[in-house]
């Protein structure tokens, strides 16, 4: 029977579907519908690190963790100060602050942090589909 990193065959199964369906979705899409799909990703990791700190799962809270950072600094790295003014400079401060109640929350085991951060970046998320 197949093994895939530890998971069993199933799960590697699950994961390689969830790659390609995203890779589809980021196939052709406009600039706005990637931030979209960030900010989606952004979320489901935030969920599963709150849904492994509660039950213990230190290695897919760290994962999952270290994901949440690296959007939340892609989506830094692509704010247009020059164009987005004030705007950009308010959502970079968010940001920036999100990276450090997630890293913090991970470390401590305290989820307020965490869901505080993730309700700053659903809100966020909300109002860029709202621009849509």
């Amino acid at each position: 029977m197949f093994m895939s990193s530890g998971y069993g065959a199933t799960g590697g199964a699950k994961r390689r579907y969830q790659a390609v369906d995203l890779e589809s979705q980021v196939e052709g899409a406009s600039p706005h519908r990637l931030v979209a799909i960030l900010f989606d990703e952004l979320l489901k990791a935030i969920d599963i690190m709150l849904a492994a700190q509660r039950s213990g799962n230190r290695i897919k809270l760290i994962e999952k963790q270290g994901r949440a950072r690296s959007i939340l600094l892609a989506l830094e790295t692509s704010l247009d100060f020059k164009a987005g003014g004030e705007l950009a400079l308010n959502l970079y401060r968010v940001y920036r602050e999100c990276r450090r109640l997630i890293q913090e929350g991970g470390r401590g085991n305290d989820p307020t942090g965490i869901e505080t951060a993730r309700g700053y970046l659903g809100e966020i998320a909300g109002a860029w589909e709202q621009i849509g």
